[in-house]
């Protein structure tokens, strides 16, 4: 006989569900980026590939009735914008990354919670990734 496991449910929705929020996710799971990005003599002046990960919860106020983009939030402003902070410029740390990809992400006020993380692949042999993740709550006023 098969024993079902509910899956766990993340700690975010958890919390704002206890809150009493009805609240929606939009994300971007391995955005494929090429980056100037680290500190190593080895990584300068050069592009590596970095996967980020990116979760809105949003309130969920966005329920289409019409089937139009005009009624939900449009993927193409987070996706459009994490182009823009990389391109042109080196970045030292992957925490600077995400860190600039979760302010980018608050300036869209639908946004309750955003988890931003990066991965560069190609660090070592022995590992699929290295990385880190930032999980920002906006401040209430």
């Amino acid at each position: 006989m098969d024993s079902m496991v509910a899956p766990a449910i993340d700690p975010i929705e958890h919390r704002l569900l206890e809150r009493g929020l009805s609240i929606s996710k939009k994300y971007f799971r391995d955005l494929e980026i090429h980056a100037h990005i680290g500190i190593h003599d080895s990584e300068q002046g050069r592009t590596q590939k970095v996967l980020v990960n990116i979760t809105l919860y949003m309130g969920s106020g966005e329920r289409p009735q019409h089937d139009s983009i005009t009624e939900v939030f449009n993927y193409d402003q987070v996706h459009d914008a994490v182009h823009q902070v990389i391109d042109g410029r080196h970045i030292n740390l992957q925490e600077t990354l995400v860190e600039e990809i979760a302010d980018l992400c608050f300036a869209f006020d639908a946004v309750a919670v955003v988890r931003v993380s990066s991965e560069k692949t190609d660090v070592y042999d022995d590992c699929a990734a290295v990385g880190c993740e930032a999980v920002r709550l906006r401040e209430e006023n």
